[in-house]
């Protein structure tokens, strides 16, 4: 267990809040929202099933990375996350390495990739699991630029190897989305909308 940065404020939450990720990018744009939390690994098998859609398996690991810390920590409100990528039917991961990462964006250049991010938030039976599409079209990069940009940037923990928030942005046409932090990897419009309806009070007091 780790957590996350304390903030200067309390938020008068009616139960602690947990974020169920190992993801650094989730962490900090929860952090964004300036209510405690703690973050806990919650050891979820990510194996797509057989048949199953993009869309699917995002909704299903946000809903059991949830549920894998929901059940130790019952009396806590618990967020679960999950992306998975998608191009013309197939899941694009995290590459990993170099090598993957430069067949990842030549198979994608000139593409439009739909991101899903999924969201759960959970306390005990009750859960509120969603999905936030985007779609994210590649210009036509060559070889060349696509390998100065993975040496620069190194974006292998990354699903579809490009950080949209940093130098990545430069490697595509357009992204369309209504929550612009759903491809980062938590959808922050409507988990502020399912914590107030929790009790959270967001902003908090000074």
């Amino acid at each position: 267990m780790s957590n996350s940065t304390k903030t200067s404020a309390n938020s008068p939450q009616i139960a602690p809040l947990i974020l169920a990720s190992t993801s650094v990018y989730r962490r900090e744009l929860l952090e964004r929202l300036r209510i405690p939390f703690e973050v806990i690994s919650p050891k979820v098998d990510e194996t797509p099933l057989t048949g199953e859609s993009t869309l699917e398996l995002a909704l299903r690991l946000a809903q059991a990375k949830a549920a894998a810390v929901a059940k130790q920590n019952p009396h806590a409100w618990v967020i679960g996350s999950d992306q998975v990528a998608d191009l013309c039917g197939a899941a694009i991961g995290k590459p990993g390495n170099f090598e993957r990462a430069m067949a990842q964006l030549q198979l994608m250049r000139g593409q439009t990739v739909t991101f899903h991010t999924a969201l759960c938030l959970m306390q005990g039976a009750v859960q509120t699991t969603l999905s936030i599409p985007t779609e994210v079209s590649f210009r036509k990069l060559s070889d060349e630029v696509i390998e100065r940009y993975l040496l620069a940037e190194e974006p292998y923990d990354c699903a579809g190897s490009a950080k949209s928030e940093g130098l990545g942005i430069s490697l595509l046409e357009s992204i369309k989305s209504d929550d612009p932090t759903a491809l980062i990897g938590l959808p922050l419009i409507a988990l502020t909308g399912l914590l107030r309806d929790a009790g959270f009070m967001i902003p908090v007091k000074n």
